[in-house]
């Protein structure tokens, strides 16, 4: 095998990290040493403490950690929150303010508001306009630093900048780890691990089956199933909680960690003891900086006072993209890797992190869990409505008098939403549509909001429920704005490692910016991007597209 060649001094060729590089960069690794899945964490140690990423920093930390230079500017380059600064060259302002411009902030006047912060705010800092911050119940959405500023106006903006509000902090709302055991919290995890009983194992097992629990981040596949094929393959398994809910619309995983994140936690203990779990990763969105802080709280509270033997848990932190929420993806982002999906097979749970059977799930799918084994499978099966069994989240924004997150029968229908939860439609709005499954499920039209909203009923229709995240619209709003603004993040979001979603979303995206849309191209543009793209991205981006062209002909005559 040839070796790498060396110049006269008998050093490898390219630019070589300097004595000084490599000494600063020690401080931003783990007790002085680097892993290389690890990657990630330590490009945001940098830009946190720097404000952005030092190109001298940037090759002390692949001299450090064996890589090549090329390896780390990739991945760094390929996430969104991360800023490379080669030398030379200026550093961002030593401040951004980030102003999310998805579908529920768009309708509640994001635009606008990104140009008045731009001649309001002036020189010393950064507007930049990014998707869906999670936060949508409370468009339009600011974040200076990482401190969101909801409903915001230039003034709202203005008064955070001007009081020093740079950090956001764990929220006040959530129970900690002494007020949850002093509920009985963690009792259904001590008592599976007293009982030491495998077939206390496999009952758990079975009421998850019994009340038919599926996977709630938006594929649907049954819970108890998914245990018992991790399970069946061989040790070491590990776990995958991805927490990085950025589908346009969804909020539902930051509600309920704001409020009570044990009962996650312990669902999630509870199902590392059933299947075998050896080290369990939780992937979190980096746009959650207050529920960081409220996870690495409560996890060194938990660790502390253990209610029984831990496997080991490492919170991770995303750095901005859309595509980690494909499990896949988020592997290969905790892996320290660009995320980019895998081919399939192996699934993950045959070969999943590491190339060890992984267990992947959402926060609420584990969520769930404690209050299924105290109350029973009939409990949750006896909920629903129109056939259908159980319970659903819902996160709901736009154009309703109440957004929120709501809890309701599964099988309600929109209409029914809107007018049981949210208040109905604000004064001088009337009900157009909806979008029944974030950006990615579609749009349907008011004259089907009777349609049950759960798992495989809006398929006929071109949609999905996905995570359950309805936006609603009114006849003030035009489908083909909202169209647009749902491929342009696409668009944006796609990893680029397949043509169909790289190159198709973009090109949907221009040829929907015209005047006159070309609707039989704009056809054969989604059917190539949905029969060739390699993930769900590429697959679902043409749904809002097609929507808007089957059940709002109107808006293109």
């Amino acid at each position: 095998m040839k070796t790498a060649r060396k110049n006269k001094k008998d050093r490898p060729r390219g630019r070589q990290a300097d004595a000084a590089d490599l000494a600063a960069i020690q401080s931003y690794l783990d007790a002085d040493q680097g892993r290389r899945d690890r990657l990630i964490e330590y490009l945001h140690r940098i830009q946190d403490d720097r404000g952005y990423l030092d190109s001298g920093l940037l090759t002390a930390l692949a001299e450090t950690l064996r890589l090549s230079t090329g390896e780390v500017y990739e991945v760094a380059s390929f996430y969104h929150h991360f800023d490379i600064v080669k030398a030379g060259d200026s550093p961002p302002p030593p401040l951004t303010v980030r102003v999310c411009d998805s579908i529920s902030c768009q309708l509640a006047g994001a635009e606008a508001l990104i140009t008045e912060l731009k001649t309001a705010l002036g020189e010393g800092l950064r507007i930049q306009p990014v998707p869906c911050v999670g936060r949508c119940e409370c468009a339009p959405v600011a974040v200076v630093g990482t401190k969101p500023v909801t409903n915001a106006t230039t003034a709202s903006v203005r008064d955070a900048i001007a009081r020093g509000e740079r950090t956001d902090s764990p929220p006040a709302t959530a129970r900690d780890y002494a007020a949850y055991k002093k509920s009985g919290g963690y009792t259904a995890l001590k008592s599976l691990v007293e009982s030491g009983d495998a077939a206390a194992r496999e009952a758990v097992i079975e009421s998850l089956e019994a009340a038919n629990l599926r996977g709630l981040g938006g594929a649907g596949f049954p819970v108890g199933r998914k245990w018992r094929i991790v399970r069946d393959y061989p040790a070491p398994r590990l776990m995958a909680v991805n927490i990085d809910e950025g589908e346009p619309g969804t909020f539902k995983d930051r509600h309920y960690l704001e409020h009570d994140p044990h009962r996650f936690l312990e669902g999630m203990l509870i199902a590392a003891q059933v299947v075998g779990i050896a080290t369990i990763y939780i992937y979190l969105r980096d746009e959650y900086a207050g529920i960081r802080a409220l996870l690495q709280r409560e996890l060194k509270a938990l660790r502390d006072a253990p209610p029984c033997r831990l496997p080991e848990i490492e919170l991770r932190r995303g750095a901005g993209a859309y595509i980690c929420g494909e499990e896949s993806a988020m592997i290969e982002s905790i892996e320290g890797k660009r995320g980019l999906p895998r081919l399939r097979p192996p699934y993950i749970a045959e070969r999943g992190l590491f190339g060890r059977p992984t267990l992947e799930h959402n926060t609420e799918s584990l969520y769930w869990v404690p209050e299924l084994l105290e109350k029973g499978a009939a409990w949750f099966t006896s909920q629903g409505r129109r056939g259908r069994q159980g319970l659903r989240s819902f996160s709901v924004s736009g154009r309703v008098r109440h957004p929120g997150v709501y809890l309701a029968p599964a099988g309600i229908s929109v209409r029914e939403l809107i007018d049981e939860h949210c208040g109905g439609m604000p004064e001088g709005h009337r009900f157009k549509g909806y979008f029944p499954g974030g950006a990615s499920g579609g749009i349907l039209p008011a004259r089907l909001g009777d349609l049950p909203l759960d798992f495989d009923t809006l398929n006929d229709y071109g949609c999905f429920i996905g995570s359950a995240a309805i936006i609603v619209f009114s006849d003030q709003d035009s489908v083909r704005d909202l169209a647009l603004n749902a491929m342009r993040f696409f668009a944006h979001e796609s990893c680029g490692q397949c043509t169909p979603c790289r190159v198709g979303t973009t090109k949907a995206a221009q040829l929907m910016s015209e005047n006159t849309w070309d609707q039989p191209l704009l056809e054969e543009l989604c059917q190539v991007m949905a029969d060739a793209s390699i993930c769900g991205l590429g697959q679902a981006a043409p749904n809002p597209l097609r929507c808007a062209m089957k059940y709002f002909p109107e808006e293109f005559n």
